[in-house]
């Protein structure tokens, strides 16, 4: 299929006429489902690689979002919302992200929107450095391990190294999901109800 630039329309006269001719190339809404999601992922228990990584774009932390962030979660402590303190008398010198807003934007990054995985629970979660506002973060995400847990879903741990530029390691956690199997009755006789 060859596109024809707007630009060498003949029939096109004018900027108006370029901007009303448009064609919505997806006009009906009841096709919009055929189309894939972006950052979606519909991987099943079997298709988990243990030892893949993936790694996330960066993105920096701005002084407004992390206000907002303390506003809505009540948290004003003096370390994170205090610019007066946190220069004069804090240890850093300067005003801290709080953790939580760390986490969430470190796991955030590496969010896949898998419809067939449900979050368990969070292991080992430190806070390993200070993280400032306008500090660049991004995220690593290993998968450790799989076995099998229900009927329906198997078991996943994934950690996430949140890192800030040059790449300095400021958070660790281990994320456990369950996920469902694509053939339930090859795991009926292998399931395991401990964590290990």
């Amino acid at each position: 299929m060859s596109v024809t630039p707007l630009s060498v329309r003949p029939d096109l006269k004018s900027r108006d006429d370029r901007r009303t001719n448009v064609k919505n190339p997806n006009p009906d809404p009841a096709k919009h489902k055929e189309i894939a999601i972006w950052n979606a992922e519909d991987w099943l228990y079997e298709d988990f690689e243990v030892g893949m990584r993936a790694r996330s774009i960066r993105r920096t932390i701005s002084e407004g979002e992390s206000m907002l962030f303390n506003a809505i979660v009540l948290d004003m402590h003096p370390y994170v919302a205090d610019d007066v303190f946190a220069k004069e008398e804090g240890v850093f010198g300067k005003r801290l992200v709080a953790g939580a807003m760390v986490f969430s934007l470190g796991l955030g990054l590496m969010a896949h929107n898998n419809i067939h995985t449900f979050s368990y629970g969070y292991d080992k979660l430190r806070f390993i450095k200070p993280v400032f506002v306008g500090d660049t973060i991004y995220t690593i995400r290993t998968q450790l391990e799989k076995w099998p847990r229900y009927p329906e879903m198997g078991m996943i741990r994934v950690s996430y190294e949140v890192f800030k530029m040059p790449g300095e390691l400021v958070l660790y956690c281990e994320h456990l999901q369950t996920v469902k199997y694509r053939e339930p009755e090859k795991f009926k006789d292998q399931l395991r109800r401990e964590l290990s």
